[in-house]
């Protein structure tokens, strides 16, 4: 008995000793002390001698069992394993991640003011390819009756003023003659186009001003155009640019969508709209850049779908997959004469008959109908 007590604490020790250094062992050797430390309390009966060893002896055990140490070094192996773990799943994550920020980094560098340059007149050259026959959409066969049909075109489509004017004009084809005009006929003549109140006051009243201060003759200047009633920097440079020939930047909403697509400026506003295009290109460029930028918005850069598969310019387009992308599924978003369908004018030019386009048909009239936004 006596024999088997003092060997039992001198294994005891050595699981103690195994356990600093093995974690795991630890927790078995430390159980095996406690046991045999209850083995040399049953000896007890052999003598105080032999009591007083085992005691001595168990004591370092019973301190090994209870020291903290060496439950910690028990415990620590699975929370180490477990951090271990959830770090190299961290580590995993943090690889994985690293080729979409190189990627999202490489795609969000900052263009260069020449590179915009250069891409924003490789676009207009582009676009002059793609349409050869861009021009005004609206019928006019003097400044007096562009700038009407202009200011009509508020709020519509180039369509439905182009449906309406025929009639206006063929009443009233004098800046005189609609001055002087009933109102409520020309209310009822131009209802189709909307707003008509508003637009009937808008025409009478810029008709008046041409008569008593312009001789009954359209300015061809932009400071004497916006004093007209309801004519603005657009409706100016509309009529300077097709009707005078001096170059203007139209900034409709067609206008506006499509340049900030394609990151030619962040503005909102018109007035800064036009200032920032109009530096990226030669005065000389800025009437048919406005009819190609406003024929591409209308046929293929819709607002709210744009056929991006099926775009001339969609490898220049930072904008490119906001829209549909197949190209057969594209194609059957493409309006009027890219989409077989009518276009905007009753009479259109030669050039744009020429490339297949379609006039537009007279108002009630049963054709084809012309799409647009």
């Amino acid at each position: 008995m006596g024999e088997q007590a003092s060997t039992a604490p001198e294994k005891a020790a050595k699981g103690v000793k195994g356990a600093r250094g093995a974690g795991g062992a630890a927790a078995s050797g430390g159980k095996g002390a406690g046991g045999a430390a209850g083995s040399g309390g049953a000896a007890s009966s052999g003598g105080k001698r032999a009591v007083a060893k085992k005691t001595g002896a168990a004591k370092p055990v019973k301190k090994a069992v209870s020291a903290k140490p060496v439950k910690k070094a028990g415990a620590a192996k699975p929370a180490t394993e477990a951090a271990a773990a959830k770090s190299a799943k961290s580590v995993k994550k943090a690889a994985a991640a690293k080729p979409a920020k190189s990627v999202t980094k490489t795609a969000a560098k900052p263009e260069s003011r020449t590179a915009l340059v250069r891409r924003a007149r490789r676009i207009n050259r582009e676009l002059a390819e793609v349409y050869p026959y861009a021009h005004p959409e609206l019928d006019f066969e003097n400044p007096f009756q562009l700038l009407v049909a202009t200011v009509l075109s508020a709020q519509t489509t180039d369509l439905r003023v182009n449906q309406t004017t025929p009639a206006l004009f063929a009443k009233y084809p004098t800046p005189e003659d609609l001055a002087a005009a009933n109102p409520e006929d020309v209310e009822e003549l131009i209802r189709p186009t909307g707003f008509f109140r508003a637009k009937t006051k808008s025409i009478m009243g810029l008709a008046a001003a041409l008569r008593d201060e312009f001789g009954g003759e359209v300015p061809g200047r932009l400071e004497d155009l916006v004093k007209l009633p309801g004519v603005g920097r657009k409706t100016a440079f509309v009529v300077m640019g097709n009707a005078f020939g001096r170059p203007g930047i139209t900034v409709d909403t067609h206008f506006g969508r499509l340049v900030r697509r394609w990151k030619w400026t962040e503005e909102t506003d018109p007035d800064k709209v036009e200032k920032a295009v109009g530096e990226l290109f030669p005065k000389s460029d800025w009437t048919m850049l406005s009819h190609r930028v406003i024929f591409h918005g209308r046929r293929i850069c819709h607002a709210r779908k744009p056929a991006c598969g099926a775009c001339p310019i969609a490898p220049l387009c930072p904008a490119y997959g906001e829209g549909e992308t197949d190209p057969e599924k594209a194609k059957k978003l493409l309006k009027y004469e890219k989409g077989g369908f009518p276009g905007q004018r009753l009479k259109p030019p030669q050039s744009y008959l020429d490339a297949g386009g379609v006039p537009a048909p007279p108002l009630g009239a049963t054709a084809p109908p012309a799409t647009g936004e």
